[in-house]
């Protein structure tokens, strides 16, 4: 019995507070507190003993209680437009991957295009319990009046930089790749086009349609003798598209699909139907998606670095949340992937 109560009262030993490690490290339990959460406003030999002493007590840090008394909830909000679209995948390990290594978490906040949700996240935003935010939509969410910006938080965007925001972004130069896009087909003797676009008043596809159009021009190539359908960067948009170029006697010989989504549903939907790619038309995307790499045939697109987008931007967040006053933003380089899908133009066969 006598040794039974002997191993209870060991087990039912409590755990060591701060203000054992106090006393043991001879200094008051705010040094204590300094030493761990801003070590260079105590002193080397000071921190020493604290350390020392932690070390002896086997006294673990209430982190949750110090984020508390701190105001900070160590959590980013991650807005994404939709989460079903498969480039947002690979962004979000980078994000997730950058937090991580500086203890953060992430909320997703996957507005869908539904009010309700996006009242809901600009509410947490709010009530304070996100220490930042970072923005994938392309603008800033918006509910009752109140814009998510007004919560005082530090944002950074992705993917495009939304006017007149003066938020901080990390994106690729969607001008730029889409000139590059109507050089390589131009060089293959494509003079027909038709240009699949995205959400209208969407930042990218502004962006990606000036580029293309510019592009044009520049050729000598008349961009209103293009042939525009709409998207929203989604699957079956490029069926739409695909079905009406089936019906069309003057068909373009090259198409642009502002997202991989699009350019495959569209390639899938003119195949099925007996056209050949690149040999009847040829297809260019945007993104670099994994599923553009086996699909028959392979799929020329834009590639974003799309983990590299994340991690930048969470890293460029981390930094605002350190005090950087940062302004402006970062351009990423986006290659032209050659594959399968472009070819000669029929006519120049």
């Amino acid at each position: 019995m006598v040794m039974q109560s002997g191993r209870q009262g060991k087990s039912a030993r409590r755990n060591a507070t701060i203000h054992d490690v106090a006393a043991r490290a001879g200094v008051s339990t705010a040094t204590v507190s300094r030493a761990l959460a801003s070590p260079d406003l105590v002193s080397d030999e000071a921190r020493a003993r604290v350390l020392t002493a932690i070390k002896a007590t086997g006294y673990t840090p209430n982190i949750a209680a110090r984020n508390l008394r701190a105001r900070r909830t160590m959590m980013v909000l991650v807005v994404v437009p939709n989460i079903g679209n498969h480039f947002f995948a690979e962004v979000l390990r980078g994000i997730d991957d950058e937090l991580v290594s500086s203890g953060y978490g992430m909320i997703i906040a996957n507005l869908d295009n539904q009010p309700e949700r996006e009242a809901r996240y600009v509410d947490l935003a709010f009530a304070g319990q996100v220490d930042g935010v970072l923005l994938l939509g392309g603008r800033v969410p918006a509910s009752n009046g109140r814009q998510m910006s007004d919560a005082g938080l530090p944002m950074a965007t992705i993917c495009v930089a939304i006017k007149g925001s003066g938020l901080p972004f990390v994106m690729v130069d969607d001008i730029e790749t889409s000139k590059r896009v109507v050089a390589h087909l131009h060089a293959l003797g494509h003079r027909r086009f038709g240009y699949i676009a995205g959400p209208l008043g969407n930042m990218n596809e502004t962006g990606r349609r000036r580029g293309f159009v510019t592009a044009l021009a520049e050729l000598g190539l008349d961009p209103e003798a293009v042939t525009y359908w709409p998207g929203d960067f989604m699957l079956q948009a490029g069926v739409d598209a695909g079905r009406d170029f089936l019906l069309r006697k003057d068909r373009p010989s090259a198409i642009y699909a502002v997202s991989d989504h699009m350019a495959i549903g569209f390639m899938k939907t003119v195949t099925a139907a007996g056209i050949r790619v690149p040999q009847d038309v040829s297809i260019v995307g945007f993104d670099g998606i994994e599923f553009s790499e086996f699909v028959t045939p392979t799929l020329t697109t834009i590639r974003q670095p799309r983990h590299e987008l994340g991690a930048s931007a969470a890293k460029m967040l981390l930094e605002a949340l350190g005090g950087s006053k940062r302004r402006g933003g970062v351009h990423l380089d986006a290659p032209l992937l050659v594959r399968g899908s472009t070819g000669a133009a029929p006519k120049a066969r």
